[in-house]
This record gives C-alpha cells, structure tokens and sequence, in this order.
C-alpha cells in the first residue's frame, strides 16, 4: 500500500502564527538593546557619555511617557541633538531596546533625546504621535539648559520610528489644525536634518505590500497587525490628522511649507518588505525641490543598520555621520 501512512504537517492556525511571529521580533530586538547594554565596550561613561534615565516628559506616571538622555561629558557644548523616535510596528519595542541606536549618536558628540511613547496595543493613532510632540515640546523647553543646541536638532528614526519623526517634520514646518501639531509648531524649533530609516510612510494602505506574490506569509501577518492595531477601523479615512500616519501621501500632494523643510537622510536595504515607501519618499522630495539623500544598502533588509558590527550597518552608520556633517556646517 503506497502511501499507507502519510506524516502531515502540524496546521497552525492564523492567530497563533501571528503570536508567534510578534513574539520572536519583540524577543529578537529585546535581546539585541539586552547584548548591546551588557558590553562593556557600550557603557556610557567609556564613551564621556551621561545616561539620564526614565525622565518624565508628561506627567502622567505612565512609563510610556518617559525619555533617555545621552549627554557628552568630554567636549564642550552646545552639543548637536538628536531626536530619537523608536521603531517596532507602533506595537512593541522601547527606547531601552534602542540603547544602542541612541549610543551610536551619543559616542560622536550629539545629545540623544531617546523617547518612549504609548503603543498602539494601549492606545491606536494618533496616541503614538501625540506623545512624539510632548516629548519634542519637552526637548525644545529644557535641551539647552542641558547642553544642548537647537539650532541643530535632528530627528531620527527608524521604521514605525521613521514615520513619527516624518509627522514631525510636518508638524515643525507646517501650520495645522491639530493642537499636538500646533504644539510642535509653537516651539517654532525646526530640525536641520530628519534622519527616516527604512520608514513605513503609509500605515493605511498596507495592501500594497501584502498582496505582492513575493511577500512571506511571516511578514504579511506583521503589516497587517501595524496596520489594523495603529489605525482601528473605526478611524474616519477622511480626518485630515491620517496624513500623521501618512506623510509619504502628504508629501507626494506637494503642499508648499510656511517654513523650509529640513534635509531628509534615506538609508533602506535593497531587501526590504518596506524599500518602495523610501523611495516613494526620495522621489517626492526631490519634486519638491528639498534637499535628501537616498541610500541603498544591496541584499540588506529591515532594520540592519541596528546590528551595528555588520559591514554595511557600519557604512550606513558613516554615511549618516557624512550627512550630517554637511548639512549640520
């Protein structure tokens, strides 16, 4: 008898094998910002680094509304800040599985204001970015008495991270109607430079991706859930504050600014479920007449410039610091 006995594979089902998959990212990058803060070759005070921790930039007692800072103590200031807006799909991660993106700014002398904000699991959109303003309201009200210059604030991302920090910009350079967008607007503090690492610039329209023939079953189940758990169906598609959760299609309208754009560093691998939103972005603010370089990594996928003893993290990482330099002055 062929066949007689026919081992069949387990059938899991959609739910768990999204628990699954959610589970391994979140416990991936929690080991690595674990790894990272073990070495003693990343500790602060190695670097002539200060590390505040857990600063309240709202007060509410809730942790999500709290902030690092990263403080050069060997050369003088007024030292360069950056802002640092956390990735991980709006749903998990931390500014404390970030200690080492904010550590890669902190050891060339820029103040690192590295944020936490409320996940899209507690609160959907527009909480995530509502929480980015308080904490650059925060960072506009008290960074100089820190050392810091804001005349020369970036704000930098990467991923979900990338997006608040596009919003941002929006908000810094654009006068609108939301009053966490006024609020930012209010500081009249514009970054110099926005720093959007492999950005998901268009949350409500995931379908783009999802429906690619190439695109793993893995990967489709983590856009959906940034998708549906960011923007509830119950969110009208037709409130004007989506373009914070779409600034790739803000962008792409060409809508001029009250105040000049800053300089956008695009760095995205070539393997990247998320490329095209990068270079969509590029692409719009070239049409736009706003200066930006977009780089790409070849067979490089999401995030790798966060696994910073790779070759070509470490090229991304000098490609930014080039950037910088030159629009910095």
């Amino acid at each position: 008898m062929t066949n007689a006995i026919q081992k069949r594979r387990p059938i899991i089902s959609p739910e768990l094998r999204k628990q699954a998959g959610s589970a391994l990212i979140k416990n991936l990058f929690a080991g690595l910002g674990a790894l990272v803060r073990l070495d003693p070759r990343s500790k602060p005070e190695k670097h002539g680094v200060r590390h505040l921790q857990d600063i309240p930039y709202i007060s509410t007692g809730n942790t999500a509304h709290t902030l690092d800072l990263f403080i050069p103590t060997d050369s003088p200031g007024p030292h360069p800040v950056v802002f640092y807006v956390h990735g991980g799909g709006f749903r998990i991660l931390s500014k404390d599985t970030h200690f080492g993106m904010a550590m890669q700014f902190a050891r060339k002398g820029y103040l690192v204001v590295n944020i936490n904000y409320r996940l899209s699991e507690e609160q959907p959109f527009p909480a995530a970015f509502q929480d980015s303003c308080q904490a650059y309201c925060w960072m506009c009200e008290n960074i100089e008495d820190l050392g810091g210059d804001l005349s020369r604030v970036i704000v930098a991302g990467e991923s979900a991270g990338a997006n608040l920090v596009t919003s941002l910009t929006i908000a810094a350079c654009y006068e609108r109607e939301e009053p966490f967008a006024r609020a930012v607007y209010a500081t009249e503090v514009v970054p110099r430079v926005s720093a959007a690492a492999c950005g998901i610039h268009q949350v409500s329209n995931i379908e783009r991706f999802t429906t690619q023939e190439r695109v793993p079953s893995f990967l489709a189940d983590r856009l959906q859930e940034v998708s549906r758990g960011y923007l509830r169906p119950e969110h009208p598609p037709a409130d004007p504050a989506l373009d914070f959760a779409d600034p790739l299609v803000f962008f792409e309208r060409a809508q001029a600014p009250q105040r000049p754009l800053p300089a956008f560093f695009l760095p995205v691998g070539t393997r990247d479920i998320l490329l095209d939103d990068t270079r969509r972005l590029g692409a719009a603010l070239t049409r736009m007449g706003v200066a930006n370089r977009t780089c790409y990594y070849p067979g490089e996928v999401h995030a790798f410039h966060a696994f910073v003893w790779r070759e070509q993290a470490k090229r991304c990482w000098k490609d930014q610091f080039e950037f910088l330099d030159e629009h910095l002055g």
